[in-house]
């Protein structure tokens, strides 16, 4: 199912990658899905909180820095998911920078992934981002590559 991403929304997610490298960036992404598309309408960017929650969530990864994984924060979820609520929206995904490294999920990302979201991944190097591409799982929890539909102007 194609993901449709308003231009404007691509710039923020990519201003926000190339902010944070080399770091990885995150944030989430809200709209609505029907049966053929689904269409990102907000996008939430989020600190990444991997160093404040891997102690709690993943100890065994803790040593890894915020350059090669992220973490946002379970209160933003949550605050997300009301307000997209109260707007006849969804979270419909979440999206991250892989400094350095190609758009490709990583076991990681496919181990921690949720069947309902697009998780989009863009390759930023050198402070530049120079690859987007969007992943959903299929039903056997491995991740599929979607295709995104950049469009001009807002819906």
């Amino acid at each position: 199912m194609p993901l449709i991403l308003p231009r404007f929304h691509f710039h923020k997610i990519s201003t926000q990658a190339e902010a944070s490298y080399p770091n990885e960036c995150c944030g989430l992404l809200l709209g609505q899905q029907n049966q053929q598309t689904k269409t990102i309408m907000e996008v939430w960017p989020a600190e990444n909180a991997w160093e404040a929650e891997a102690n709690e969530y993943w100890p065994e990864q803790k040593w890894l820095t915020e350059a090669k994984r992220y973490a946002i924060k379970p209160e933003l979820m949550l605050k997300a998911m009301k307000s997209a609520r109260e707007r006849n929206l969804s979270i419909i995904g979440i999206y991250h920078s892989h400094p350095d490294h190609p758009a490709i999920a990583s076991e990681f990302d496919r181990a921690y992934a949720w069947p309902e979201y697009s998780y989009i991944i863009l390759s930023v190097a050198k402070g530049k981002t120079i690859d987007i591409l969007s992943w959903s799982l299929d039903d056997n929890h491995q991740f599929q590559l979607e295709e995104i539909i950049i469009k001009e102007r807002s819906f």
